[in-house]
């Protein structure tokens, strides 16, 4: 009796982990991996145009276009579940900052042919810097979707950078 008690509870418990939360919110945590400016033919950002010299790419009038992988985790051989493409556009005469404009695209896993929209801020930070930027929509499972995206560069290397990034969701 004991025993189909504690099945009981546990179908219970897996059937409300399961469920969609009533609010319409999620949070979601992943990581860009991303080879920098400078780092030869593999590079995953690239000068679009470069009107300003600047060793962040963050120089005013520079633009710059990406195709960074979105990975599980910080590991570099974590599975790719994604792809982060965008672009970003010196638009700080300080050169401290640039405007972004970017998808996550989510090609494996759960959200496979979804993605979200993001705009906002990419500032030039030590590492370990919090921002903050919109998710100002989503297609597939995130259709409609509202929030916002922390994102913190957790590891860097002379060739490469890696960002957590905090993904908090709601639906319409």
């Amino acid at each position: 009796m004991a025993s189909s008690s504690f099945f009981f509870f546990f179908l219970l418990f897996a059937a409300a982990a399961a469920s969609p939360n009533p609010n319409g919110y999620m949070h979601l945590r992943f990581y860009n991996h991303e080879r920098i400016l400078g780092s030869g033919s593999d590079a995953t950002v690239v000068y679009a145009v470069e009107r300003t010299s600047s060793t962040s790419g963050a120089g005013f009038g520079n633009v710059i276009v990406y195709d960074n992988l979105l990975r599980a985790g910080v590991e570099p051989d974590s599975p790719i579940i994604g792809r982060n493409q965008g672009m970003g556009v010196g638009s700080s005469l300080a050169e401290n900052s640039g405007l972004t404009n970017f998808q996550l695209v989510f090609t494996a896993g759960k959200y496979n042919g979804s993605s979200l929209a993001l705009q906002g801020l990419f500032p030039v930070a030590p590492l370990g810097t919090v921002f903050e930027r919109a998710i100002i929509g989503g297609t597939g499972k995130f259709r409609l979707a509202r929030g916002y995206l922390l994102t913190t560069e957790v590891h860097a290397t002379n060739t490469t950078l890696t960002g957590q990034l905090d993904a908090y969701i709601t639906f319409r």
